[in-house]
């Protein structure tokens, strides 16, 4: 390991760590969630595909409601429902308040799936209280929060990676 990344993160020009662990954590229970869809029943869904599908919501959205949700066009929107479509997450429907409209609909897969998402971050969270202890880990949130502007928590994060 080279010295520079041996610093401990209270010194001086060790700020490049910080937005690095915070991304392997985040990657950490990214991944973990993934592996254990994919032994549930789930192996094609992508991290990206996670945010459409909560993009898609309970009710239903179009495809333009989606892109604008993910911050990407309708055109890349559509490809991604497409391949929901292809994979069983998602149904495209005729609106029933507007016949010209469609609306892209989550299947009992997709529930299904952001219902073991939900479990599996439960897990996941449980994993990092039982290593660090709840007390940390709701120090953690508390602090993470505190930094997080007000709204942080959004749906574009595949296209802000992109962009």
């Amino acid at each position: 390991m080279a010295e520079h990344a041996r610093r401990r993160s209270d010194e001086a020009g060790a700020g490049f760590e910080l937005p690095l662990l915070l991304f392997a954590g985040f990657r950490s229970v990214i991944d973990g969630l993934h592996r254990e869809l994919a032994e549930e029943g789930h192996p094609d869904l992508r991290p990206a595909y996670g945010y459409a599908l909560q993009a898609v919501g309970v009710d239903g959205a179009t495809a333009s409601e989606i892109g604008r949700r993910l911050g990407v066009s309708k055109q890349a929107a559509g490809k991604t429902v497409d391949r929901l479509e292809a994979l069983g997450y998602v149904e495209r429907a005729d609106d029933p308040a507007d016949g010209r409209r469609k609306l892209v609909l989550l299947t009992a897969r997709g529930t299904d799936v952001l219902v073991r998402s939900a479990e599996g971050f439960d897990r996941l969270r449980a994993e990092w209280v039982r290593k660090l202890g709840a007390e940390r880990v709701r120090a953690l949130e508390d602090d993470l929060r505190a930094m997080a502007p007000d709204g942080a928590f959004r749906l574009d994060v595949a296209s802000w990676f992109n962009g």
